[in-house]
C-alpha cells in the first residue's frame, strides 16, 4: 500500500521541509516531487522522482530527456512532463536575466557556463553559438548560429560577425558543445578561435571567451589562458 505524502509526518514532506529549511536543503528527488505534485498508484511523488533520477543517472540527463522517455513510467503523463520542462525553462531564464542585469565576471565563469549548459547540453549534434555583450559586459542576445554533425560543425566567420554587428555587441563569447566528447579543445578549435579573434579585432569587437560544453564538464578558453589577448 502506497502512503500519500499528505499522510507523511509534516517534517518529512518536501513542501514543508522547503519552507522550513530552504530549497537548498532538499534533495533532487524532493525538489522534483514538489513539481510532480503527485505520484502513481505504485509510488509516492518522492519515490517516483527517485526512480526517474536513478533511471536517467543524473539530473541533467533527466531534464534533457524527451517526452517519449518519460511516458514509459507509470504516473508520468504530459502534465507532469510539462511541469518538469517548465522548471528547466525557468532556471534558464533566471540565469539569462542575471547575465542581462549584472556585469559578467571574467575571473569567474561559473554563471556563464551554467547558462551555456542550459542552452547547449540538450543538443544532440555539435552546435556553435554566440553570446553578445554590451560595453558593460551584460547580455544583449544569445543565438545558436550553426549546426553540424556529432563530431563537427562548419561555421562562417562572416555570418558570425554580421550577427554580432547587428546586435551592436562590444564583447562576445563563443561556445560549442561536444555531444560525445570531453571538454578538450581540438587543434581545429584552437585555430578557429584565433581566426575569429583576429576577425573581431577588425570590426572593433572583442572575443573574451570560447567555452566548450559537454556532459563530462566544461572548459573556458579564458580560464585556461588559451586566448592570446584575453582581458
Amino acid at each position: 500500500m502506497i502512503i500519500s505524502i499528505k499522510n507523511w509526518p509534516e517534517n518529512e514532506r518536501p513542501r514543508e521541509r522547503l519552507l522550513q529549511f530552504g530549497a537548498s536543503n532538499l534533495s533532487d528527488a524532493e525538489l522534483i516531487a514538489i513539481f510532480l505534485r503527485s505520484g502513481s498508484q505504485q509510488h509516492s511523488a518522492v519515490e517516483l522522482a527517485r526512480i526517474l533520477i536513478q533511471h536517467f543517472g543524473q539530473l541533467m540527463t533527466l531534464l534533457d530527456a524527451p517526452y517519449e522517455d518519460f511516458k514509459k513510467f507509470h504516473g508520468i503523463g504530459p502534465t507532469k512532463y510539462a511541469q518538469i520542462m517548465a522548471v528547466k525553462e525557468l532556471g534558464k531564464r533566471y540565469i539569462s536575466e542575471h547575465l542581462k542585469q549584472e556585469k559578467l565576471e571574467l575571473s569567474n565563469s561559473t554563471l556563464l557556463l551554467d547558462y551555456l549548459k542550459f542552452e547547449l547540453l540538450g543538443e544532440t549534434h555539435e552546435t556553435f553559438a554566440v553570446l553578445c555583450l554590451d560595453a558593460n559586459l551584460r547580455k544583449l542576445h544569445f543565438k545558436k548560429l550553426f549546426f553540424g554533425s556529432l563530431n563537427s560543425c562548419e561555421i562562417s566567420i562572416n555570418t558570425l560577425l554580421r550577427y554580432c554587428i547587428i546586435e551592436q555587441a562590444t564583447f562576445i563569447v563563443i561556445a560549442h558543445n561536444h555531444p560525445l566528447g570531453l571538454p578538450i579543445p581540438s587543434t581545429a578549435d584552437i585555430a578557429l578561435t584565433e581566426k575569429i579573434q583576429q576577425a573581431c579585432q577588425l570590426v572593433d569587437i572583442e572575443l573574451i571567451d570560447h567555452c566548450i560544453i559537454t556532459s563530462e564538464g566544461c572548459l573556458s578558453f579564458a580560464e585556461q589562458s588559451l586566448l592570446k589577448n584575453n582581458l
